[in-house]
């Protein structure tokens, strides 16, 4: 048997422009993560191709189940991810000035 935390985790997508890039992660500090993309402080993909717009997130409320999360998104397609931000944020909003 495992423990829970009472901390909350977010799975996340990221994109560069409407219908640009995406990219999936989690964190357990969600403004923080997003910063660091913004301010390219992750090396790699997003700073590659300037993945740095917050367009969905989900809160869990251990890291487990965010997790597990994560990987059914990234293992799903594009367009199930394209869905997820539509369906939530029609307009495509950087969800990041909305949480700040």
């Amino acid at each position: 048997m495992y423990m829970t935390d009472s901390k909350q985790y977010y799975v996340y997508i990221l994109f560069s422009k409407k219908n640009g890039s995406l990219y999936v992660g989690v964190t357990s500090d969600l403004i923080k993560r997003v910063w660091q993309h913004k301010n390219k402080v992750v090396k790699g993909f997003t700073e590659q191709h300037n993945v740095d717009k917050l367009g969905y997130y989900e809160i869990c409320n251990d890291v487990y189940s965010a997790i597990a999360r994560e990987k059914q998104l990234k293992a799903g397609n594009r367009k199930n991810k394209l869905k997820l931000i539509e369906t939530s944020n029609p307009e495509w909003i950087d969800l990041y000035y909305e949480i700040t």
